[in-house]
């Protein structure tokens, strides 16, 4: 049988530091068996394949940990599987791979556009040497600067950064200044987040014990603010509540979770949403390997998606994109009216500003966005 599904995600798990706010399925890069870990993923790869018959993908995502701290010859091992079995390279299709700035050489990031990746996607985070430091990350504002000039210089003509706000101490002018240096790289994309605080991490510690000042919510609110206005006074449009793009630049990998589309996760810790099944995989790197022995694939937990809880994901996915979610689509897709569904909701969140209508979308107001996870909640039944 031949699956729908047209997008991969592979996770590499390895950081030579682990950020003080991250709480990704991660390890520190130091003893691990990395070349081993690659193998097994080759073998993922293939029985993936055999097994679902994919068709051909629209886009192809690396994520981490820090997939770029792989050496070059670990670097070309991986990048020979993805061809050998997902086979990217077509001009149709998004690849994408996520950088630490400061950890690509001149030789991978020729390596990877030779391989058929096309699109880059830095964690920069914050443009503050300090702060940058206060977090937990590697690099500094100038290996952002460098490496990017070093892609384009090599040939990469879609660059994505990543910015935070609401960190420790940082103030509205520090974000500004942050997002104006942004725009100064000339880059295809941007996308930016509030600072979460989640368990497990050193942030969740230094917070529980009084000691992690944040900006208050008004001051994040503010930096939100700038944010929309900022980026549309620069040519980009803000195509999801936390994403911006030139036209034609949108991240079609992240479309696919938005637009409640199914996926391949591979590697330890990924997820899978395949023939309304959400998989998931184990996160540990040996019992990851060791399930692959066993079974031939690391799954841990299946769990068969009931069409409630399809048609919620669809709300409380597709209106974090600005356009919002169809209502001739939602009667395609599930042979039912989003009004007969969710005809409460939808009033409720209307008449409280945060929703409207508009030629057959409901989506977020402007207000809206500023209280999303509000709105995603309501549709949770």
């Amino acid at each position: 049988m031949i699956f729908l599904v047209q997008a991969a995600y592979l996770h590499i798990p390895f950081c030579e530091q682990i950020c003080h706010y991250c709480d990704f399925n991660k390890v520190f890069l130091k003893g691990q068996p990395v070349d081993e870990y690659l193998h097994y993923m080759d073998t993922e790869m293939k029985n993936t394949v055999e097994a679902f018959l994919p068709r051909a993908f629209k886009s192809i995502f690396v994520g981490g940990g820090t997939p770029t701290v792989l050496s070059v010859n670990q670097l070309e091992t991986f990048l020979a599987s993805i061809n050998k079995y997902l086979k990217p390279r077509s001009n149709s299709i998004e690849f994408t791979f996520e950088a630490n700035p400061g950890d690509l050489t001149e030789d991978k990031l020729k390596l990877m556009l030779d391989s058929g990746v096309n699109r880059i996607s830095f964690g920069v985070q914050t443009f503050d040497d300090e702060l940058l430091k206060a977090i937990g990350r590697t690099h500094r504002r100038e290996d952002v600067f460098h490496t990017i000039e070093l892609a384009k210089h090599v040939g990469f003509k879609n660059i994505s950064i990543d910015l935070m706000y609401a960190l420790p101490h940082q103030t509205i002018g520090s974000f500004q200044e942050s997002l104006d240096l942004a725009f100064s790289l000339d880059v295809e994309h941007v996308s930016a987040y509030s600072l979460i605080i989640e368990p497990k991490t050193v942030f969740y510690n230094l917070m529980r014990k009084g000691k992690l000042l944040l900006p208050s919510q008004e001051n994040e609110a503010k930096m939100y603010e700038t944010l929309i206005a900022e980026m549309e006074r620069h040519g980009f449009r803000q195509y999801e509540i936390s994403n911006f793009s030139k036209n034609g630049f949108e991240s079609r990998h992240n479309l696919t979770y938005w637009n409640n589309e199914e996926y391949y996760g591979i590697g330890a810790g990924a997820h899978s949403y395949v023939a309304g099944k959400r998989i998931s995989n184990a996160g540990p790197i040996k019992k990851y390997m060791s399930a692959i022995d066993e079974h031939g694939f690391p799954h841990v937990e299946t769990h068969s998606v009931t069409l409630q809880e399809k048609m919620e994901e669809e709300l409380f996915l597709g209106l974090r994109k600005t356009q919002g979610v169809s209502s001739s689509h939602f009667l395609e897709k599930f042979s039912v009216s989003i009004f007969d569904v969710f005809a409460s909701q939808i009033k409720e969140q209307k008449e409280k500003g945060l929703l409207e209508e508009k030629d057959g979308f409901i989506r977020l107001t402007h207000k809206g966005k500023f209280l999303g996870n509000e709105v995603f909640q309501a549709f949770l039944l």
